[in-house]
């Protein structure tokens, strides 16, 4: 049978990424609490394709993922990014998978427990023989305005902000990313808020969350550069890229900062 794809090509372009993306299929990553968890990801996966080539083997980006049965973590990804170079022939692959990741979280006051889900991705990319990994998280938060509470005798406005977080992380002796959990980045995202986020509150735990946001306001600028701090006194973390933004409660709009550091370019 022809095999159409491995067919040359006179026009003489190479492309820079080719491949598949939509693809959904069962994952288990790692959870600091259970070891692993199982989830549904989302996967774009890609090649480069050669000048001299007229396309790439769809079927074998399908067939690589099989191969690795749904293991998707830091330590995992280099491989999987290796045999799609491997099996496809490209000089570069690439992978992005995202997921929701769900923890149990307990209500501040009446310890009322439900599932929380929060949105993550794993990308990775393959250049010849360097690695590159990046996490990303995506935090709900409570922010309370700081010149809407200095401005008002009774109250302030508040929101509902989302803080995604992207890191790098430096090696280990073996060459492996050093592990960041999730969990971690949970943490510090709701650290540089004015309160956190819970998929379940009662009564006494609604008061001490509005009470908690008033006594704890932030600007978008306030909890990007907390989030900020906290990353660069990480020493596992080489480099970051940190996004707030804010559902505004009283405005037509959203407010948004961002900030983007790498140790290298700050010693």
């Amino acid at each position: 049978m022809q095999d159409v794809q491995g067919l040359p090509d006179d026009r003489e372009i190479p492309i820079d990424r080719v491949g598949v993306a939509g693809l959904n299929h069962p994952i288990v990553v790692l959870d600091r609490r259970s070891e692993k968890q199982r989830t549904v990801g989302a996967f774009t996966m890609s090649v480069s394709l050669p000048r001299e080539q007229k396309g790439t083997h769809m079927s074998r980006f399908v067939e690589v993922l099989n191969d690795h049965h749904g293991e998707v973590t830091m330590r995992t990804v280099p491989k999987i990014l290796r045999d799609l170079q491997d099996r496809l022939g490209a000089s570069s692959a690439q992978i992005e998978v995202t997921f929701p990741y769900f923890l149990e979280r307990a209500a501040p006051v009446s310890g009322a427990t439900a599932l929380m889900d929060y949105s993550c991705a794993f990308i990775g990319e393959l250049r010849e023989d360097h690695d590159d990994f990046v996490l990303r998280v995506r935090v709900p938060v409570t922010s309370l305005c700081p010149c809407s509470k200095a401005i008002s005798e009774r109250g302030a406005h508040n929101q509902r902000g989302y803080i995604t977080m992207s890191v790098r992380t430096n090696t280990d002796s073996s060459g492996d990313p050093q592990l960041v959990w999730i969990e971690e980045l949970i943490q510090v995202a709701e650290q540089s808020a004015s309160a956190p986020v819970y998929p379940l509150l009662k009564r006494p735990d609604e008061a001490h969350v509005t009470v908690q946001a008033y006594d704890n306001p932030v600007f978008v600028e306030d909890m990007v550069r907390n989030v900020a701090r906290r990353l660069q006194d990480d020493p596992r973390v080489y480099w970051f890229e940190v996004h707030a933004e804010n559902h505004e409660s009283i405005h037509n709009h959203s407010a948004f900062a961002q900030v983007t550091w790498s140790r290298t370019e700050n010693q």
